[in-house]
């Protein structure tokens, strides 16, 4: 199923249902497995409830929600009337009945082998849950505070029937609310949905804001307040419209060996202890969909959000670095280990400042390891205009930046020390004023005439000389 999910993707295919699936074992299971609903960056767009040309608009969304400015006015303020429409719609609706809940496995009854999980990677440990969203709240929170809850989609592993391991690293919402508990000695409620609807999913992998919970967001991308409904085993709201949820309790001192797993470096990473989930209930529709993907070296789905949630970033950054033109992450850089930004360039040492900001302002840049800056003549996007402005306006002693030391992803093998590593600037642009002592070569272009009468000769010769 992984193979033929990868050649659809690498073909921008469409989305994939898998009727029957069968396991190793050669047991078949009546619940359908999706794959690749997030195969190309239109349905990526789709799931956030937007079109393509509407990204930008719903970045500069999430940029009010980091530092939202007063109106000016009475008509700013009816021009911002769709944020708060959507502001008012992300307040959550309690139910007390749900779909997720049609048929409900509890104590004995549970088995999670009877769900169709997949192993993706001749290496792999064993399955692997890839979409889900894992709900936590902090320790001494009430279970009706959604406004304190945590939803994030952390790699899931299949120990036996009754137990998972959760492997959320220390920087993240999970792991933090697991360690409020810990320090208390007691075991933490979580509820881990599959099948979430699009919204909830893409929600719960955004850089949201922490004043923001991913589960209301969901309800201002649809439009609508979300609808949770009481999990049957642990004090937790779940997502009334999910396909399957998995309720349980994470031991504070119980861990257990989490994979090797293929990642998306394209490489297994190592076994390394991380927490056990019991579970107490599975939940689920009366004829369920498992929703899954894999991970490895892109292209695969989360690169494809990436790239996506690379263009939702934009006005943020901006607010906070103005001169910042255009910034693209290469997807074949595990889409966060190398950045390229081009920059409105005015005064010596800018390219600098930028990269300084961008690793130390936004937590995604903290594992950015080599970031090059750009004029905003080059296409940050087109490898022969980076190429070119690498040859023609770097020069490795000068406009090389190195740092010694800094955070790193341990999964980089390159790193010299499990999650510490170095980092590498590159300035590319023009060098002005105090950077240079020599005269800078002018760029050569083509006459504005010019170039617009070779567009209409070959709009009017192409077809002649095709037919």
């Amino acid at each position: 199923m992984t193979a033929v999910h990868r050649a659809v993707l690498e073909a921008e295919g469409p989305v994939l249902r898998f009727d029957h699936p069968v396991n190793a074992r050669g047991d078949r299971s009546d619940i359908p497995v999706v794959v690749n609903l997030f195969g190309t960056a239109e349905r990526v767009a789709a799931g956030l409830g937007v079109s393509p040309d509407g990204l930008d608009e719903l970045g500069a969304f999430l940029a009010a929600l980091r530092s939202p400015a007063p109106p000016d006015g009475l008509r700013d303020a009816l021009s911002r009337w769709p944020m708060l429409k959507a502001a008012l719609a992300a307040r959550p609706k309690h139910v007390r009945s749900a779909e997720v809940q049609d048929v409900v496995y509890s104590g004995a009854e549970v088995d999670l082998s009877t769900l169709p999980v997949q192993t993706h990677w001749p290496g792999d440990a064993g399955p692997l849950i890839t979409w889900p969203v894992v709900v936590t709240r902090p320790y001494g929170s009430e279970a009706d505070a959604v406004s304190r809850y945590n939803a994030g989609i952390y790699r899931v592993q299949v120990l036996d029937r009754t137990r998972l391991i959760m492997r959320w690293l220390p920087h993240r919402g999970g792991a933090a609310h697991h360690r409020s508990w810990v320090n208390r000695g007691e075991k933490m409620p979580v509820a881990i949905v599959l099948g979430a609807n699009p919204a909830t999913l893409l929600s719960a992998a955004l850089p949201l804001p922490e004043t923001v919970s991913e589960l209301t967001f969901a309800g201002a991308l649809n439009g609508t307040r979300p609808r949770l409904v009481p999990a049957k085993t642990v004090p937790l709201l779940v997502p009334s419209d999910a396909e399957i949820v998995l309720e349980g309790w994470v031991s504070p001192t119980e861990t257990a060996p989490e994979g090797p797993f293929g990642d998306h470096t394209g490489y297994y990473n190592p076994a390394e202890p991380f927490p056990v989930m019991q579970v107490t209930a599975v939940t689920q529709r009366e004829a369920p969909l498992y929703l899954s993907t894999y991970t490895g070296r892109p292209p695969d789905e989360p690169a494809i959000i990436g790239e996506v949630f690379t263009r939702l970033s934009l006005p943020t950054i901006r607010a906070q670095i103005p001169e910042v033109r255009d910034l693209w992450l290469p997807p074949a850089a595990c889409s966060y280990r190398m950045a390229v930004v081009s920059i409105d360039k005015r005064y010596p040492g800018q390219a600098r400042r930028v990269m300084m900001a961008l690793w130390g302002m936004l937590p995604q840049f903290s594992y950015t390891k080599m970031i090059v800056v750009v004029d905003a003549d080059i296409d940050p996007a087109n490898w022969d205009d980076i190429a070119w402005a690498l040859a023609t306006r770097m020069d490795p002693v000068r406009d090389v930046m190195l740092l010694e030391n800094t955070p790193m992803d341990y999964l980089d093998f390159a790193s010299p020390q499990p999650g510490l590593a170095g980092k590498m600037g590159i300035d590319a642009t023009t060098k002005i004023d105090s950077e240079t002592d020599r005269d800078w070569g002018e760029v050569m272009r083509t006459a504005d005439a010019d170039a617009a009468f070779a567009t209409d000769f070959l709009d009017r010769i192409m077809p002649e000389l095709v037919r």
